[in-house]
């Protein structure tokens, strides 16, 4: 991870392809696990290694968004202030991201006066453009402490499943959303929030104090999403590139459009963030004095206050950030996100954006996740279920390994599962056989047999035209790696890589390398070498987004010189030269150890077998009350539509009788008549 202060800050160059990459700001409130690695940071540092490789001027921004009711609630529940909570899981983030090698430029932290600047200003500039509006709203107040409070704030009983403990905004023993307070009026629906509350809390009470709140109003400000509906519509359409998003990330904006924009509240009563500024006209500093703003519209303004704390250091009034993002000409933009994130991205601070009417450098890029399961269940840090990012070493097993199979099990289309048994088998099939194999055979031979330099390969005629076919095909995949990459379709991208290395596996296997052929044809068997030591050379830069340290380890091996990540580059089209004859190479080693079978069975033990057990039990359990449930009303609708059926049929059986009769009494009459 780079220090901001190491090294100049690297600036958009004009006339080259600028790449402005985040990865979702992770709360500091909590450890990660493996889904939230890989559903952001890992995913963001595979594309910015790789645009580096290419040679594009790349920027990676990130850091711990600090603020909000969560960071309030969990410091409450540590019994420290929100400052020292921060600082620790900031702390936290930091040594996680470190070991599993993310290369941000910048991993820095919310609550800065950059963060305060920036968030102020484009709240001003919405204000002034009439993109802001008050409200009033009806919300729990504590007599005791003489407060609003935020629904997180409120506990109490879940009217709807009556479990204690549930609170104001949701209860974890039904999974209900729920207010506060019974609603006295659809105040969820006026106050433009985009929740729907299904029951409230019964006998609430102050998570701070244990008063009874109060009913009381209170004004609050709304981001006009409405009034910029069309605009938002228009650069989705037009000027975003948003069909070459990530399709869920498609689909979760389309929605938001098609169900409309509403005004969203963006203030809470809080003293935990960025406080609204005074002095604007028609903005009452009474009101709004003990008000901060929503996580969610300040958050997203982290990346460009963090992307100034890099470009500008200590100096508040610097505008070296803005040439970053306020430069749509020379910069795109590619976020990196959990599906949950998506509508702040898509939609939220893009409106923000175009609100302000500034010249805003807006994403071009989503590129979104799916979840990632554990061994059939979920991830919980409360039960000890999953591994989390500081657990992941406690294996001993290598970060490239943990790189490699979180990244080929990246849930981009739909959820994926982590399991040990295929961890295991990934490090001893995938890595093992295919590229270890490839990179050892090629590297003992030349190291053994030919004095552990490179030999001579130019001079081979190549009549059959096999080096030459291998040197295309090679190519092709090349080429699909490369668009895969750029289309951020990174599980794809990794197993074109391991393609690469079959295709070196099946050159020595074809020609079999051996001292035989070292014998009868010491031409073709120097080509053979130098062939695949270059082919190795292409997978130590195509493997280096993915796996940087066994992309090091090969480039060492191969007698590279030099250090650091400028060794490592994606070329457009593969030369098959950059090892040239005459090269010492270095001491063959293997690159990745075989782990025992059993290993799986024990992992999945520490790591919250007994729980996961319990766990899929409960699930099993709902699931089959579901079913029971579904069947019980099915077999209802059946008897109704039987019951339905019997009673048509004896209304039919019964007109006749009924006409015979109307016909009879008719006919009597009739005669009485005559």
């Amino acid at each position: 991870m780079s220090d901001a202060t190491s090294k100049p800050s690297l600036l958009p160059q004009q006339g080259k392809q600028n790449i402005l990459i985040t990865s979702a700001l992770p709360y500091a409130n909590n450890v990660p696990h493996l889904g939230n690695i890989i559903g952001s940071v890992l995913s963001a540092d595979v594309f910015a290694r790789f645009c580096r490789a290419r040679g594009f001027p790349t920027l990676y921004v990130c850091g711990t968004d600090e603020y909000g009711t969560a960071t309030e609630t969990q410091a409450l529940a540590e019994g420290v202030d929100p400052v020292t909570l921060c600082t620790k899981y900031n702390a936290i983030h930091r040594d996680i991201y470190a070991w599993f090698k993310i290369d941000f430029d910048i991993f820095g932290r919310t609550p800065t006066p950059q963060h305060t600047e920036i968030v102020q200003a484009m709240f001003t500039r919405l204000w002034e453009n009439g993109f802001i509006e008050q409200r009033e709203t009806e919300q729990a107040y504590c007599p005791a402490h003489s407060s609003f409070l935020a629904d997180r704030y409120v506990e109490g009983e879940c009217s709807l499943c009556h479990a204690n403990g549930a609170r104001g905004d949701q209860c974890d023993a039904c999974g209900n959303l729920l207010d506060p307070l019974e609603p006295a009026e659809d105040t969820k629906a006026e106050s433009g929030e985009d929740r729907k509350a299904t029951g409230w809390l019964l006998n609430p009470r102050c998570k701070l104090d244990g008063a009874t709140p109060e009913r009381r109003r209170t004004k609050h400000l709304y981001l006009r999403l409405d009034a910029l509906q069309s605009e938002v519509k228009s650069w989705l359409d037009d000027g975003s590139n948003s069909k070459d998003w990530s399709s869920n990330a498609i689909a979760i904006t389309q929605s938001w459009i098609t169900d409309g924009l509403k005004p969203r509240s963006i203030t809470r009563d809080l003293k935990w963030g960025v406080p609204v500024p005074t002095g604007l006209p028609g903005l009452s500093a009474e009101d709004y004095d003990k008000k901060v703003f929503y996580v969610w519209f300040d958050a997203c303004i982290g990346y460009p206050s963090i992307t100034k704390c890099y470009t500008d250091k200590d100096d508040t009034t610097g505008k070296n950030w803005e040439r970053w993002w306020k430069n749509p000409e020379d910069v795109s933009l590619y976020q990196f996100m959990g599906k949950d994130n998506v509508p702040f991205h898509s939609i939220i601070f893009p409106a923000s954006q175009l609100g302000t009417r500034e010249n805003w450098t807006k994403v071009t890029r989503l590129s979104t996740t799916e979840y990632l399961n554990y061994e059939g269940g979920k991830f919980s840090k409360s039960k000890g279920v999953g591994v989390f990012g500081n657990s992941a070493k406690d294996t001993g097993v290598s970060v490239d390994v943990w790189r490699y199979y979180l990244l080929s099990r990246r849930p981009e289309t739909g959820d994926s599962e982590f399991s040990w048994r295929e961890f295991v088998d990934a490090n001893n099939n995938d890595l093992l056989k295919n590229l270890g194999n490839f990179c050892n055979r090629v590297l003992k031979f030349c190291h053994a047999k030919l004095n552990a330099v490179v030999p001579d390969y130019t001079t081979y005629k190549d009549s059959d035209s096999a080096l030459k076919q291998c040197k295309e095909e090679v190519n092709s995949l090349l080429q699909t790696y490369i668009a895969n990459l750029k289309a951020t379709k990174l599980r794809a991208g990794l197993s074109t890589v391991m393609s690469i290395s079959a295709v070196g596996n099946k050159l020595l296997q074809d020609n079999k390398l051996s001292n035989q052929l070292l014998s009868d044809d010491p031409d073709r068997c120097n080509a053979v070498v130098g062939f695949a030591l270059n082919q190795l050379h292409l997978i130590a830069g195509i493997l280096f987004p993915y796996m940087p340290g066994t992309s090091d380890a090969i480039l060492e091996q191969l007698g590279v010189q030099g250090s650091g990540n400028e060794r490592f580059n994606i070329p457009d089209s593969w030369t098959n030269d950059a090892i040239p004859p005459g090269q010492a190479i270095g001491e063959p080693k293997l690159l990745f150890s075989a782990i025992p079978a059993e290993k799986a069975d024990e992992w999945r033990e520490a790591f919250g077998g007994e729980e996961l057990r319990k766990q899929k039990a409960i699930e099993l359990e709902k699931a089959a009350a579901k079913k029971a449930a579904k069947e019980k009303e099915k077999e209802k609708k059946r008897q109704k539509k039987l019951a339905q059926a019997s009673g048509a049929k004896a209304d039919a059986s019964k007109a006749p009788t009924e006409q015979l009769q109307n016909l009879t009494v008719a006919d009597d009459a009739g005669s009485k008549v005559a």
